[in-house]
């Protein structure tokens, strides 16, 4: 199976489940993330394993967050991160480790902060007002947004986006994808610009997402660089590790929750 055909494979199976599990809410959701961030954390520490992060504090960590952010919102979001700071310490203090304690818990709170503030603000956007809506919105437009810079960047790319850290990024596919985003948030919401968000407000909201989903995914494409990876895993095959597939998530998830809280609703 070709990387193109298996990229549209997988993409066809998951994304209607990951779309119902959104649509049920409460635990279903928190379950969803929950498998997400365990496979996702797992990929990191495989990723930067030279660094000896340490693992039990990591895991512990960013499903502390998950469960603060499902039961208390921002706030014990930061508990469970102050959490998995505590425990990292503790671990590596009493583990028979050479790494640096600067390295080792560097490297592990860098890994809990990424992907567990990310994934844990998808569980806060969809306790927003209209948020089932608002989570759809972002996940729907952050999909399109990266499936149209992959498509036109490989048939139109020209000019290179980032070409040290993502040579395969263009310009051409950031702004398809900009503009894919921008039209999913637009018909998305366009039935309740009169009573959640105004079209101008809904045209903002596809352009943050699309301009964080870009940003997730370069900042992921610096760390592979930097560990001399080429994907974070194979398990969604032609999309590569569960990382690869959400590292604009990461970025769109609290980029859109904040937007829609500057904007009034909460």
């Amino acid at each position: 199976m070709t990387g193109l055909v298996s990229r549209v494979v997988v993409a066809a199976a998951l994304l209607p489940a990951v779309l119902g599990l959104v649509w049920l809410g409460g635990w279903w959701l928190f379950g969803l993330v929950a498998v997400a961030s365990v496979i996702a954390l797992h990929e990191y520490v495989t990723m930067v394993r030279q660094l000896r992060p340490v693992l039990l504090a990591g895991y512990l960590g960013v499903l502390a967050m998950l469960l603060g952010a499902a039961e208390g919102g921002v706030a014990w979001l930061v508990g469970g991160f102050l959490l998995a700071l505590l425990l990292t310490f503790f671990l590596h203090l009493v583990a028979e480790t050479r790494q640096p304690p600067t390295v080792a818990i560097g490297s592990t709170l860098l890994g809990v902060g990424w992907i567990g503030f990310g994934l844990a603000h998808l569980i806060l956007v969809r306790d927003l007002e209209r948020g089932r809506l608002v989570l759809f919105t972002v996940l729907l437009a952050a999909f399109a947004a990266a499936t149209a810079a992959f498509f036109v960047g490989r048939l139109l790319g020209r000019h290179k986006l980032a070409p040290t850290m993502s040579p395969g990024k263009t310009w051409e596919g950031f702004v398809a994808g900009t503009l894919a985003a921008v039209a999913v948030a637009f018909f998305a919401l366009y039935e309740d610009r009169e009573t959640f968000l105004a079209i101008w407000q809904a045209l903002a909201l596809g352009g943050v997402i699309a301009l964080a989903e870009a940003l997730g995914d370069l900042f992921e494409s610096a760390l592979k660089r930097d560990m001399q990876v080429k994907d974070s895993g194979r398990l969604l095959g032609g999309h590569g590790g569960m990382l690869d597939r959400i590292d604009g998530l990461l970025f769109a998830g609290p980029a859109a929750f904040y937007l829609v809280l500057a904007f009034g609703y909460g």
